[in-house]
């Protein structure tokens, strides 16, 4: 991994696709082969693509919920990058946790999904555990490690994904607000009386 320095990663994990495409970059004086396909079959294969890659991000997801990982977030990239569609970003209280998030989600993707880990950072240091699945990279962090890196903000210009469980909780929010609401008028009234 990348070299430490104090509590903090000095750089974040690479992911093995994009460290190729940066050590290799097109030769602009040479032409580039780019297959064409027929007519009506790129857009379908797209779909299809992007589709899987929502599937994997929202599987991984979903397994970090599963494991009581915090501020579970999918961030759709598509239009920011061609490295990749879907980041997944949790946080976990402790590197057992991690470790344990990470192996479900390896489990999920790869024996119940059919997917190929493409590469793995950061697992002994346990502070930012990267899983790299080509068109999904899965952020796993302690809570300090996030705040510092911020990846949220660095790729301001996604869009966040909607998940299942954030309609859950802000409908256990909203409840809890209307008791403690109902309960502050009942003192109230008991008050005045």
């Amino acid at each position: 991994m990348s070299s430490n320095s104090g509590p903090y990663i000095t750089t974040p994990p690479a992911t093995p696709h994009a460290e190729a495409a940066i050590a290799n970059p097109p030769d602009p004086d040479r032409p580039q082969a780019v297959p064409t396909p027929s007519p009506g079959t790129q857009s379908s294969v797209g779909e299809a693509s992007r589709q899987r890659s929502l599937q994997l991000a929202l599987a991984a997801a979903e397994v970090a919920h599963e494991n009581r990982g915090e501020a579970i977030v999918v961030l759709d990239l598509q239009q920011v990058t061609p490295f990749f569609d879907y980041f997944v970003i949790a946080t976990g209280s402790s590197r057992r946790q991690l470790h344990a998030i990470s192996e479900e989600i390896d489990h999920r993707l790869e024996d119940d999904l059919g997917d190929e880990r493409m590469g793995i950072e950061g697992y002994r240091d346990s502070r930012w555990i990267l899983l790299d699945y080509g068109s999904v990279v899965i952020h796993l962090l302690d809570e300090e490690t996030r705040e510092y890196y911020a990846l949220e903000e660095l790729w301001s210009g996604s869009t966040r994904v909607p998940l299942p469980w954030d309609d859950e909780q802000a409908d256990e929010v909203a409840s809890q607000d209307q008791g403690h609401a109902a309960e502050d008028a009942a003192a109230e009234d008991d008050q005045a009386s």
